[in-house]
């Protein structure tokens, strides 16, 4: 039986759709203090409702993690709304595609801007409440592409995801003294609006692609971000986990052959 988080209160940026929502969901349903942060705040303020009508406490905040000013008003708007900070979810990012003879230099640095970048900013804004309270949960969402695999089209994005990675190992070894714990969820192709938009014929190639013959869900990565922030996982930092029915194992389609 996991300790219960009631009470704790946690940041998840990025979390107006997609695997961000599902993890705002589920820090609420597990009593948490949930600022559901997002560019937009009408859709920030849909998910916060759904968490308080469900019988959780949220709030929302309209902030874009690749403004400093931006991330310091989402941290002041924790500690006035919650009183702390005790989680931090830095789930925003952006994956649009473009080949490398395509890719300009404003598009590479929008994706680094905002997936690596925007998770330096987000965790600087919260360490001081952090640091200050001598506990602190931080979980980013990377992903399988870069830090294991590659996909035509997303060398930017998985420069940016794998970049976090090394980020984390180092953030994990400065932030220990603290009693703060920093790691990362690896999600493989999750069934959400974002990977919708890619098309009918790349989830089929995905599904295809996965030995549990399944996209994963929202809450199966939800599920490993409530674990890293828990107080059983006190002893984890500076680890990734692997969301992804099994996609990276076969080295190559014919193992998934009946």
């Amino acid at each position: 039986m996991f300790t219960s988080l009631k009470g704790r209160s946690v940041i998840v940026t990025g979390s107006s759709r997609g695997i961000g929502r599902g993890i705002a969901l589920r820090f609420g349903a597990a009593g948490c203090d949930v600022l559901v942060v997002s560019r937009r705040l009408d859709e920030a303020n849909a998910v916060a409702a759904q968490i308080l009508a469900e019988g959780g406490s949220a709030r929302a905040a309209e902030a874009d993690v690749t403004r400093p000013k931006d991330m310091q008003a989402m941290a002041k708007a924790a500690l006035d709304s919650f009183g702390a900070i005790d989680i931090l979810c830095a789930n925003a990012g952006i994956f649009p595609a473009a080949k490398l003879d395509a890719m300009t230099e404003a598009d590479f640095d929008l994706v680094l801007g905002t997936n690596l970048k925007g998770t330096f900013l987000s965790v600087s804004a919260c360490l001081p409440a952090m640091k200050a309270k001598g506990f602190g949960r931080i979980i980013l969402t990377s992903s399988i592409t870069g830090p294991v695999t590659g996909f035509p089209g997303w060398s930017h994005y998985g420069a940016s995801k794998a970049g976090q990675l090394g980020f984390m190992r180092t953030a994990a070894i400065e932030l220990a003294p603290f009693g703060i714990t920093v790691n990362a969820v690896l999600p493989g192709n999750i069934a959400s609006e974002g990977l919708a938009a890619v098309g009918e014929e790349y989830m089929r190639s995905m599904v295809a692609s996965v030995p549990m013959r399944r996209l994963g869900s929202v809450a199966d990565v939800a599920h490993a971000a409530l674990f890293f922030a828990s107080e059983e996982a006190a002893y984890i930092t500076g680890q990734s986990l692997v969301i992804d029915g099994g996609q990276i194992l076969p080295e190559s389609l014919a193992a998934l052959k009946d």
